[in-house]
């Protein structure tokens, strides 16, 4: 009886365990190599075998099919900005040299000398050309005198010299080479090259030295050329009228000195290294009849004065005093003069330094403050 029924036993569990083989099979068909054999483990009840099928096994890598992703770098710091410092203005440069010229003329440097003997008027420092009919002993007589016709008041609220420009706009030579454009007028409005940057430098400089200066822009000469002297008459009696403080009047020109072949001639010294141009003073004189400056002598005591200011402190400044029959409205005050600076041979930094010369020595003759 035992037996039997340990047999029927025996057989139910074959009966299970094919049934369990079967199924185990059937799935298997559907997995992979290890899975199948990690689930018949599982079913052969054998949990430990199982766990150590699931586990990888090491073995070669896969070879990629693509070159590896570099890692992108991590972008730099940008630099903090720092602040750059503000260019000062600079000047309009000139040129270094002359451009090409189509028609080219020649330019002559010359440093003019001061006279002696008849006709001339010898200073302490500079001289006088006598240009009239008197006699040099009459023009002599006239500037011994120390003193000057006038007395400038030194830092005043009211105005003590005029400086204007019956010629403004004319110019300068703009680059150093000896040529010059001969189909090029020697002038222009533009005041940062003509007279007038010449007349603003001495303005400069004599207000610096506490002699209150005016200077006036207009281009008495232009449109038209013609009665310019008219026109700045009427520009210098307006500015008397309205303030009659002013002693001086200074008309700035410059020069135009050629060669019978066209050459042009432009009167130089050197000063301080420098290449400066020279200056002449114009004082006119009274004719008896077509001229009438009935204080003639006056003016070129002022002028005479100014002169060896100038020729004194700066050797070769200066070219002899013109004194001949020039009206240039030399009536309006006994300090009214006309001072040619260099001339249309020159550059414009010859003149700009000319003027800046010539202002500072009429600064130490006023009693003006010196720097």
């Amino acid at each position: 009886m035992d037996f039997m029924h340990r047999a029927a036993a025996w057989l139910a569990g074959g009966v299970v365990f094919a049934a369990s083989c079967a199924s185990v099979l059937a799935a298997a068909a559907c997995l992979p190599e290890r899975a199948i054999l990690q689930h018949a483990l599982l079913a052969m009840q054998s949990p430990v075998a199982a766990v150590a099928c699931a586990l990888p096994r090491p073995g070669p890598q896969p070879i990629p099919t693509t070159a590896p992703v570099q890692p992108t770098p991590a972008p730099a710091p940008a630099p903090t900005p720092t602040a750059s410092p503000t260019p000062e203005p600079s000047p309009t440069p000139q040129p270094s040299t002359a451009p090409q010229i189509e028609d080219a003329g020649l330019i002559r440097a010359e440093q003019f000398r001061h006279g002696r003997g008849e006709g001339s008027i010898s200073l302490s420092a500079g001289s006088i050309r006598n240009s009239t009919a008197c006699a040099d002993a009459d023009l002599r007589a006239a500037v011994t005198t120390a003193n000057l016709p006038f007395a400038v008041e030194l830092n005043s609220d009211e105005p003590q010299v005029l400086i204007l420009h019956t010629h403004a706009t004319e110019t300068y030579q703009t680059w150093p080479d000896l040529l010059y454009d001969r189909s090029a007028a020697a002038r222009t409005r533009n005041t940062a090259l003509n007279m007038c940057a010449v007349g603003a430098r001495m303005a400069e400089v004599l207000n610096a030295a506490g002699i209150h200066t005016l200077h006036d822009e207009t281009l008495h000469d232009f449109p038209s050329y013609t009665e310019s002297y008219d026109r700045s008459r009427a520009t210098a009696q307006e500015y008397l009228r309205q303030y009659p403080s002013i002693k001086v009047v200074l008309d700035v020109h410059r020069d135009a000195i050629e060669d019978a072949d066209g050459t042009l001639v432009k009167p130089v010294c050197t000063i301080d290294g420098a290449s400066t141009a020279q200056v002449m003073i114009i004082a006119g004189c009274d004719n008896g009849s077509t001229i009438s400056l009935p204080n003639w002598r006056l003016n070129l005591r002022f002028a005479a004065a100014w002169e060896e200011a100038m020729e004194s402190r700066f050797p070769g400044l200066t070219r002899p005093v013109l004194c001949g029959y020039r009206f240039y409205n030399q009536d309006l005050t006994t300090g009214s003069l006309l001072i040619e600076i260099g001339g249309h041979g020159n550059t414009l930094e010859e003149a700009l330094r000319a003027g800046e010369f010539s202002a500072l020595a009429l600064a130490e003759l006023l009693g003006g403050q010196q720097p």
